[in-house]
C-alpha cells in the first residue's frame, strides 16, 4: 500500500509509464513481431523475397506516386488554405467542412467513387478518352487515390498557423517598402516553411500506406501498377507470410529513412529561421 500510494503521489512517473506502455503494446511490440518473424526464416529466403524484381517494381512505384501525391497536395493545399483563411466568399464553411471527408469515408468507397466517376464510362473519364488519356487501371488512378486520401493533411496543419500569422509584419514590410511578392517570400513564406514540411510528411506518410482505395481503382497487375500494400495483401492471400512480412519491413525502413531526412530538413531550416 505504502509502494501505490507513493507512486500516485508522483503524477509525472505514472504519466511516464503510461505513455511508455501504450507506446510499447501500441507501436513497438507489433513491430518486435514482424521482425521476429522475419529472423526465424534462412536469410537467403528474406534477400530473395525482399529483392524480388516484382516487390522492387512495388516499392518504386509506392514512393514515387506518394511523393508526387505529397507533392501536388502541398502545392494545392496552400493555396486552398490561404484562400480558405485570407477570404470570405459564398460556400467558404461548405469547402471547408468537405475537406474532412477523406478522414471520414471508406477507402474502398473513394476508390469506387473515383472509378465510377474518371472511369471510360464516367463523367470525367469519357471526355478524357477523347483525348486518349485514361486514369482507372493505369499509375495515374494510383497517383489519383493517393491525391484523394491525403490532401486533408496539408490544409489542416497549415490551416492554424496561417491563421495566427501577425498582419503587422506584413504591414511593417510593405512600409518599409516591400512589394507583396517580396513580402511573400522573405517574410510569411519563412514562417510557414515548418508546417509546410509537416503538411508533406503527413500527406506522403498518408499516401504511403493507402491500399484501400488503390485496389478499386488499379490493375494491380506486377511490374504495371502494383504498389506495395496491394502486394502484401496478395501475399497474404497466397499464405506467403514470410513474403508479406518482409516486404512490409522493407517499406517501413524505407518511410523510416524518408522520415528522417524530412525531419533534418524541417530542423534545420528551424535553426535557420
Amino acid at each position: 500500500m505504502r509502494i501505490f500510494s507513493n507512486l500516485i503521489k508522483t503524477p509525472n512517473l505514472l504519466l511516464s509509464i503510461s505513455l511508455t506502455s501504450y507506446i510499447f503494446f501500441l507501436l513497438i511490440l507489433p513491430l518486435i513481431a514482424l521482425f521476429i518473424l522475419i529472423i526465424q526464416n534462412d536469410w537467403y529466403e528474406v534477400y530473395k523475397k525482399a529483392t524480388d524484381p516484382i516487390a522492387v517494381s512495388a516499392y518504386s512505384l509506392t514512393l514515387q506516386m506518394a511523393f508526387f501525391a505529397a507533392l501536388i497536395n502541398t502545392i494545392f493545399g496552400f493555396i486552398i488554405t490561404w484562400v480558405l483563411t485570407r477570404y470570405d466568399f459564398f460556400g467558404k464553411k461548405i469547402i471547408d467542412a468537405a475537406v474532412d471527408l477523406p478522414f471520414a469515408l471508406p477507402t474502398s468507397v473513394a476508390g469506387l467513387t473515383l472509378a465510377t466517376v474518371y472511369g471510360e464510362q464516367g463523367w470525367i473519364g469519357s471526355l478524357l478518352k477523347i483525348f486518349n488519356i485514361q486514369i482507372v487501371f493505369t499509375k495515374m488512378g494510383v497517383l489519383l487515390a493517393m491525391i484523394f486520401v491525403s490532401f486533408p493533411f496539408v490544409i489542416r496543419t497549415l490551416q492554424p498557423v496561417i491563421q495566427e500569422l501577425e498582419k503587422s509584419l506584413e504591414e511593417a514590410a510593405w512600409s518599409l517598402g516591400a512589394s507583396p511578392l517580396q513580402t511573400f517570400f522573405y517574410v510569411i513564406l519563412p514562417t510557414l516553411w515548418p508546417s509546410i514540411l509537416t503538411g508533406f510528411t503527413l500527406s506522403f506518410s498518408r499516401a504511403l500506406g493507402e491500399f484501400g482505395s488503390i485496389v478499386m481503382i488499379s490493375s494491380n497487375l506486377a511490374l504495371k501498377d502494383l504498389v506495395a500494400s496491394v502486394l502484401i495483401y496478395q501475399s497474404l492471400e497466397q499464405y506467403d507470410y514470410t513474403g508479406a512480412s518482409v516486404i512490409g519491413a522493407v517499406v517501413l525502413l524505407i518511410a523510416l529513412f524518408s522520415f528522417l531526412i524530412i525531419n533534418k530538413l524541417q530542423s534545420f531550416n528551424l535553426k535557420s529561421v
